[in-house]
């Protein structure tokens, strides 16, 4: 019976991927079948903390949202966990694959940032959020799929999650503007001769141009870094396959540049799609 329920658990959560994170649905489909629930479960968390300033418009609900995740993770869920089933598969893979609470409250705690208008101010702030957000579900997705191979693969998620982050913000970019946040580091800003205010009123093309590129270059930076870190066993890289589809969106940002506000970086889904198993059958980022 419990097992059964637990298959239910995940399978809504994957149903809820193919809705909300496509990218990350079809990573789970390439995984191997044993793993994909709990693949299913991590996404479908992170789907849900990202999604939380969509439906909030002040960030105290916010924060209570994050709470909620927060005190499940703690032990004191309020109500029955079995009532909400993307938090009673988490609990499951966590128990299962014996995954550190403690990222996944630090990953809570990093989201914290995505409620407020409050700029990003330097290169190094960036990098601690991708990392304890995209490059820290890179590594638990790795202990999942294999825990003995996965700290092997460490230092290139921790890379390969920057430039999927990078890349993630370049594709919201237009959203964040509308809502007034901005997640280029005023460090980059200002070495191009921009502030917060002037980049939001998207008038000087050239100079916003310029911080894309500089921001777009970050994230290929870190890509680089990632492929230069080693191979990445087969076992664990089926946690890296939403990071392979960042190089097309990182290059697409250099060239287009300010126009991005008004264009979408996206590529078409079947796109996507052939890109990621070609990734999975070559097993390189």
């Amino acid at each position: 019976m419990a097992e059964a329920k637990t298959a239910t658990n995940q399978e809504i959560c994957l149903a809820m991927l193919r809705d909300s994170d496509r990218d990350r649905y079809l990573a789970c489909l390439l995984s191997p079948d044993d793993k994909r629930g709990a693949l299913a479960a991590l996404y479908a968390f992170n789907a849900e903390l990202a999604r939380i300033r969509d439906l909030v418009h002040e960030p105290l609900p916010g924060e209570v949202r994050l709470q909620y995740w927060r005190d499940l993770l703690e032990g004191s869920a309020h109500g029955s966990t079995a009532a909400n089933p993307v938090a009673a598969a988490l609990l499951t893979a966590v128990e299962t694959h014996r995954l550190p609470r403690k990222t996944l409250i630090d990953m809570i705690e990093a989201r914290t940032f995505d409620l407020y208008d409050d700029p990003m101010e330097t290169r190094l702030s960036l990098e601690g959020y991708a990392g304890e957000t995209a490059s820290a579900l890179i590594q638990l997705a790795s202990l999942v799929l294999s825990p003995e191979e996965a700290a092997r693969s460490a230092d290139a998620a921790g890379h390969a999650g920057v430039a999927q982050a990078v890349a993630g913000l370049l594709l919201l970019m237009p959203l964040h503007r509308r809502r007034g946040q901005v997640y280029i580091p005023l460090q980059i800003l200002s070495a191009t001769g921009l502030n917060r205010d002037a980049f939001l009123a998207g008038e000087d093309r050239p100079r916003i141009s310029a911080a894309i590129e500089a921001f777009a270059g970050l994230g290929r930076e870190h890509l680089a870094k990632a492929r230069a870190a080693g191979p990445i066993t087969p076992r664990v890289f089926p946690a890296f396959l939403p990071a392979t589809l960042a190089e097309p969106v990182l290059l697409r940002a250099q060239k287009l540049g300010a126009v991005l506000f008004d264009r979408t970086l996206q590529p078409p889904q079947w796109r996507r799609q052939l890109s990621m198993a070609l990734s999975a059958s070559r097993k390189k980022i």
